[in-house]
């Protein structure tokens, strides 16, 4: 065993496992005639996200269980199509989900990265909103955002699937969800397809411009539960957003993440750090801080 952040434990069965990955990412890119010489990973959670040279392209890679990729391919073409700005698959390849020794391997674009400070939170506020007027003009069937929150109260009420939440943080956590709910459906506000997550993790800041990735969280909803997992910099700089309503999606946010990061089955590397603080948040109440503040690493 290795030793993780806050102090977990990585086992070698997930670094043998990583290591399989980068193997179907590798072997895909091969058979399709571009030249991998050498592997980079960009980002490894639920799935592993990964830089091939010297061909350069990005493979992303999940478990063969993992059935929205296709999904996922389809949005962002469609998204691209309409001057969404949005990361596109690699054209060198065909814009399908490749199968390969227990993953489903894609292939996408690599897009150089800008530098420091060249996006500003009015420049992220504008690509959201152009990512949310192509989305206005897609017609798919995706989730609605209170199946997520579904999702997150089945974690936060089945002890066994969340057995190291403490009981009062348990009830915090339920309370939270189920009234955050039923008072962002009862304002009865516009909706419309949403990103899901459109957090500075989702986004890659490159040359071409800010573009958005991972449409595998796509829902319908109000804007403002999309507007939630920004900062607060980029928020107030989205036209026309009820702010009132965001509060509302902002502490929902909080509590869905919350239950995440409880799943013993998160891989997000200091995921018991995150879901500490997350509860913390929700138990100071308002004002409650953006996500991405609450998120951040805590400096040695």
């Amino acid at each position: 065993m290795s030793e993780g952040i806050d102090g977990e434990k990585i086992s070698w069965m997930q670094l043998a496992e990583t290591q399989r990955a980068l193997a179907a990412a590798r072997s895909t890119a091969s058979a399709l005639g571009l030249v991998v010489d050498d592997a980079i990973v960009l980002h490894d959670s639920n799935k592993l996200t990964v830089r091939l040279l010297p061909c350069d392209v990005v493979a992303r890679v999940a478990p063969i269980a993992h059935q929205v990729a296709q999904f996922e391919i389809g949005v962002a073409q469609r998204l691209a199509e309409s001057g969404a700005p949005v990361a596109v698959p690699d054209p060198r390849a065909e814009p399908t989900v490749y199968e390969r020794d227990g993953f489903v391997v894609t292939l996408w674009t690599y897009y150089k990265p800008a530098r420091s400070g060249e996006v500003s939170p009015a420049g992220y506020a504008n690509a959201l909103e152009r990512l949310h007027s192509g989305m206005r003009k897609l017609d798919l069937r995706t989730p609605h955002f209170t199946d997520r929150v579904g999702e997150a109260q089945h974690l936060v009420e089945t002890t066994r699937l969340t057995p190291d939440l403490a009981d009062a943080d348990r009830k915090l956590l339920i309370t939270t969800l189920r009234s955050r709910r039923r008072a962002i459906v009862g304002r009865g506000a516009a909706e419309q397809l949403l990103h899901g997550e459109p957090h500075t993790g989702n986004v890659l800041t490159a040359k071409s411009g800010l573009l958005f990735i991972d449409f595998e969280t796509c829902c319908r909803g109000p804007v403002e539960f999309d507007l939630a997992h920004v900062p607060e910099d980029v928020s107030e700089r989205y036209a026309d957003a009820d702010q009132d309503l965001l509060s509302q999606c902002r502490v929902l946010v909080l509590a869905m993440v919350a239950a995440w990061r409880w799943d013993p089955g998160d891989q997000l590397p200091d995921r018991k750090r995150a879901a500490r603080a997350l509860v913390s948040a929700l138990r100071m109440g308002p004002p409650w801080p953006p996500l991405d503040v609450v998120m951040r690493p805590v400096d040695p």
